[in-house]
This record gives structure tokens, sequence and C-alpha cells, in this order.
């Protein structure tokens, strides 16, 4: 098992593609070819994380937040950030980060949190556009069956809950190949009619390279005629925040302490200008002001999140409930989801989470 494999697993989970412009996920640091010794699961990258990672024989670090976020223009050991660099090449230790792709899973961040609330009937609440692209190709009838199955299992096909989705019309090709080609139907100059079907399907854009050599595999053709169109359809299964019903509808007072029993909190700020019944909530690991129209556009009657600025609160009005429970706070059980996760898949290596509390910021009683 080596490095890499792991990571490979976790980006078919969470495909870099999906993370934001600004995001840095990915590969931070090391080599990933290195046989793995064991994976560290952190919310931060810290000095005292690096340290436990030796400490517990671990060569891999997972964290959510990237390490190098902004530019780095030396590495001299001046800051928090360039010491973890040097600590984690000098020991051999792959450095690694699932961000904004995670959020953006169906089953990610945002999943967790609204499975710890316990709500049902789950959304997206922002789906992203512009992930997705059309294939468009042309097969012999008695070929489209295998060329499908193939498309299938590359990833075409798949919308919302449905998979194997494509539409097929057939009609007639044509085509004369020259005297260098090697056609599998026809000869050479002389034009050739064929009972074609034409297929359209789906696929997500990063999959493109595979889904075009997959075609060209199993395609019988020496020539494959096919059409990319990129689509701007919003993808409902990646995008930005969650929303869903509680299991029953709940006061202000019956849902602050339902949040704060199941996210396990000490403490947090909520908006007291809302007096009315919570039954949708929505919610955003990290920093999710930007959501609150679109918490508000569904209908939530209470939005759960973190990082929001005083006068922002302000925008609540006395439409919904806004908890802002920390940013550390709302995304630290993402280390358990990454663990679930991984030990699913690898039942044969050592995946730890770290004990380490990463959260820079305390409270004073």
């Amino acid at each position: 098992m080596r490095i890499k494999d792991v990571i490979q697993q976790l980006e078919q989970w969470a495909p870099r593609a999906f993370q934001e412009s600004y995001d840095n996920s990915g590969i931070q640091a090391g080599n990933a070819n290195l046989a793995l010794t064991g994976v560290l699961i952190s919310l931060d990258v810290t000095e005292k994380v690096i340290d436990e990672a030796l400490q517990r024989q671990c060569n891999l670090i997972v964290s959510h937040h990237p390490l190098l976020f902004k530019g780095v223009k030396s590495i001299t050991g001046k800051s928090d950030i360039e010491r973890c660099l040097i600590k984690a090449i000098k020991h051999d230790i792959t450095l690694y980060a699932i961000h904004t792709n995670l959020d953006h899973v169906s089953n990610g961040v945002n999943y967790k949190i609204a499975q710890l609330l316990e709500l049902q009937d789950l959304h997206t609440l922002v789906p992203k556009s512009g992930l997705l692209s059309k294939l468009i190709t042309y097969v012999p009838i008695e070929d489209k069956e295998t060329v499908l199955t193939a498309l299938f299992e590359a990833g075409a096909g798949e919308i919302g809950n449905y998979s194997s989705c494509a539409f097929r019309s057939d009609g007639v090709g044509s085509f004369k190949p020259n005297s260098s080609a090697n056609p599998v139907i026809g000869k050479a100059n002389k034009l050739e009619q064929v009972a074609e079907t034409k297929i359209e399907t789906i696929f997500p854009t990063h999959l493109q390279s595979s889904i075009i050599n997959t075609l060209k595999k199993v395609h019988p053709y020496e020539e494959v005629a096919f059409d990319i169109f990129a689509l701007q359809n919003d993808w409902e299964k990646i995008g930005a925040g969650m929303y869903g019903i509680l299991p029953k509808s709940m006061t202000v007072k019956e849902f602050n302490a339902h949040l704060k029993k199941k996210m396990d909190l000490t403490t947090f700020k909520f908006t007291s200008s809302f007096q009315g019944k919570i039954e949708k909530v929505a919610v955003c690991g990290g920093s999710g002001s930007f959501l609150l129209k679109n918490a508000l556009g569904v209908g939530a009657q209470a939005f759960v999140t973190a990082d929001f600025k005083y006068h922002e609160f302000f925008d609540a009005e006395d439409k919904i409930l806004v908890a802002d429970i920390g940013h550390y706070e709302s995304e630290v059980y993402t280390k358990d989801l990454i663990y679930d996760y991984l030990k699913e898949k690898f039942s044969n290596i050592a995946v730890l989470i770290s004990e380490i509390n990463t959260n820079p910021i305390h409270y004073y009683s």
C-alpha cells in the first residue's frame, strides 16, 4: 500500500475539481509514492499534529484545512507554516488537504452536520453548475449496448438518484474510407452506409479523459465520431450547504438545546429576534454567512454555520434563527467523517484520528 493509493480513494470521493477556485486542496508537501505506514486525520496541520504523526508512526496526514492557502515565498522556519513544511519534509510525512471539495459532495462535511442534527429529506442548498458535460456519439446498432455499458462503468449517465441514463435514436451513418484506412466495415474509396444508434449521455467534466479513452477503446470503428458539450445545468448533488427537516417541529429554546447537545457545544451565538417554530434547517460547515439568502430562499427557519460578522446578524431580521457555533466546532466532526470513509475502504491500514485540539480560539469563563 502506498500513500497515493489512499489519496486516489479520497479523490474518488471528493474530486479536486469540485473545490472552489480560491482553494488549495490536494498534496501540500511530500512524496505520494512512499509506502504507507499510517494515516493521521486532523482538522488542521500544526507542529503538534506533525509531532503526533511521528509519535504514532503515520507518514500521511489528511487534514480538512490546507496548510498552504496563501503563497509562501521562502521556507526558513520563521512562521508556523514554514516550520510545519520543514518538519514534514524532513521526516517524509506527506500532507494532504481535502477542503471545499469535501464541503461540496453530497456525503461530505454538511451531510455529517445534518446527520448529527438528525435532519431528514436532505438537499443541497446551492448546487454548483459548470461541472457536467454531454457526450454524443454514433455506434453501429449491434454494438450500442457494449459501448453504453462501458461508458456507464467509466462514470457517465448519472442524474441525481438515477444511473445508466442515456438517450438513443437510430439513423443511418455514412463514410468513405481512404486508401490508408483500415475499416471494420466497408472498403477503401467506397461510400458506405451503416445503421447506427446516436447515443447521448452526460458525465462529470473532470472525467472527460477517461470517458473519451473508454469510448475509443470499446468502439468498433477505427475513427470514432463524437461531440462533447459543456453544460451549465446545476448538479443537484454537488454544491454549498445543505438543508433538511427536523424529526419534529421545535421552539427556539428546544432547537438551541438540541443543537447544543448534538454538536457537543459549550456555547454559541444566535439571533434572538426569530421566535417562530423551527422545522426546516440549513447548515454549512465553516464560514457560511454568504448562504443566508439561500437559506431564507428555501424556507429554512434556522441556519447553522460559523463566522458571522456582527452586522451580518442583522440581515436575518426576524425571519430566521442564525446559530453561529464556531468554525472549529462546525467542522470538527469532519475528522470522524474521513475516518469512517477510509476505514470502510481500507480495513488493513492504520487510520487514526488526531487527539490534538487545533482550535486557535478558546473561551474564558
